[in-house]
Parts: structure tokens; C-alpha cells; sequence
């Protein structure tokens, strides 16, 4: 996997973990724009229920504030400890989110639910997004990360979803 790959599954497991858990409501509510028009690709699995679209929604609002207040442990408990997205497991976040925290004083991250397909027992979750941070020594907003209809999976476990990673 290169370095721009990796960063990127990096940078989109943490937000997702830690940002991305945000209801579509929300975000809209914050001004993410819609994707550009187009055909969507054909998804695999069958629609998600809207019951089990709603509790994605909340895990992601969940997840997004703890991002946002820099709550390692919170972010993580939105882990799966058998995630695995590429080279990148639980243990790489459990190093890279503090890495993270310690070099922006403030994060915001504002994410939207595109779509979410059953594929058996697995949520593919493609969400759009951004994630912005202030510089801690400089004070200065920069963006860190922005995505489009990109893929990550989500399992239920102990009556909770957590991000799974895509481990094909």
C-alpha cells in the first residue's frame, strides 16, 4: 500500500471512527454539499433498513463528538479490535489518533451517510466528508481530510456497530 493510500485509509478510519458516525441530518444541517450529479455505481448487497440506517446515523454522531472533544478511548470504542482496512488494524489507530490530537488543538468533521448496502451480516457504509483542524503551535485552520462516496464496513458486536474495516 503507498503512503498516499495508507494515509488515506489512515485519515478516512479516523474520521469514521472518530468522525464519521454523524447523522445525514446534521451534517446537512452544517452545509455539506451533496456529491456531484451522476450515475451511481452499481452497490453490492441490498439496501440497509432504514432501522439499521438510523443506528449507524447515531453510532457516527456519536463518534464525531468524541473526534471532536479528542477522546482516544471514545473514538477506539467505535473500533472493532479485529479491524483491518489494508495495513491498517486498531493497534495503528491506538498510535495515530493521539499523533493526531497532539498536532491540531481543535478538530471539526463533517461527514455524510451516502449510502449503506447489507452485504451478509456487514454494513458497506460510502460516506462523503471533510475533516478540518486548527494547528496547535500556529492557529491555523487547514484541512486535513476530504472524501466522496468512499467505502468502509461496519459489523455489529455486543449489540453495537463498529467499524470492521474492509478485509478483502
Amino acid at each position: 500500500m503507498g503512503a498516499w493510500n495508507r494515509g488515506w485509509t489512515l485519515g478516512l478510519t479516523m474520521a469514521l471512527a472518530g468522525a464519521i458516525w454523524l447523522a445525514a441530518a446534521t451534517s446537512t444541517a452544517r452545509g455539506l454539499e451533496p456529491p456531484p450529479p451522476g450515475p451511481p455505481p452499481e452497490l453490492p448487497g441490498t439496501a440497509a433498513p432504514p432501522p439499521v440506517v438510523g443506528q449507524l446515523q447515531a453510532a457516527l454522531a456519536s463518534a464525531v463528538q468524541q473526534f471532536e472533544r479528542q477522546d482516544t478511548v471514545g473514538v477506539l470504542s467505535h473500533v472493532s479490535d479485529r479491524y483491518r482496512t489494508g495495513a491498517v488494524t486498531k493497534a495503528t489507530l491506538r498510535e495515530e489518533i493521539p499523533a493526531m490530537f497532539a498536532l491540531y488543538d481543535t478538530l471539526t468533521a463533517r461527514v455524510r451517510i451516502d449510502a449503506v448496502r447489507m452485504v451478509g451480516d456487514h454494513a458497506w457504509v460510502y460516506s462523503s466528508g471533510e475533516v478540518a483542524g486548527r494547528l496547535r503551535w500556529l492557529g491555523r485552520w487547514v484541512p486535513v481530510l476530504t472524501w466522496q462516496r468512499e467505502l468502509e464496513v461496519a459489523r455489529r458486536e455486543d449489540g453495537v456497530w463498529r467499524l470492521f474495516g474492509y478485509q478483502q
